[in-house]
């Protein structure tokens, strides 16, 4: 198993409960994709370091997982790609 850290953020402009919402389907592609012991940690709103997609800030969250193989993580990285709202998101594997 590899365990992998997700770090995304949501645009600005959603309501606390169109947020959650976001998070939890992203939450559950990850599981029906293979992805266990699934952690998210809410970063809360911050500024960022210069304007994407024409917002300063943004709502981050850091998803930590472990999977057997990249299918949970390509799929993710595609809907995140496709998602109007994530602003940006990165995959990183972390060391055993």
């Amino acid at each position: 198993m590899t365990n992998y850290e997700i770090m995304f953020i949501v645009r600005p402009t959603l309501s606390e409960d169109e947020i959650k919402g976001v998070v939890k389907s992203f939450e559950k592609v990850l599981a029906d994709n293979g992805a266990k012991e699934i952690s998210v940690k809410e970063m809360g709103q911050r500024e960022l370091a210069y304007e994407i997609k024409k917002f300063k800030s943004g709502y981050y969250y850091v998803v930590t997982l472990e999977a057997s193989d990249d299918k949970a993580i390509k799929e993710f990285d595609r809907l995140a790609l496709i998602s109007n709202d994530i602003v940006r998101h990165l995959v990183t594997k972390l060391e055993a």
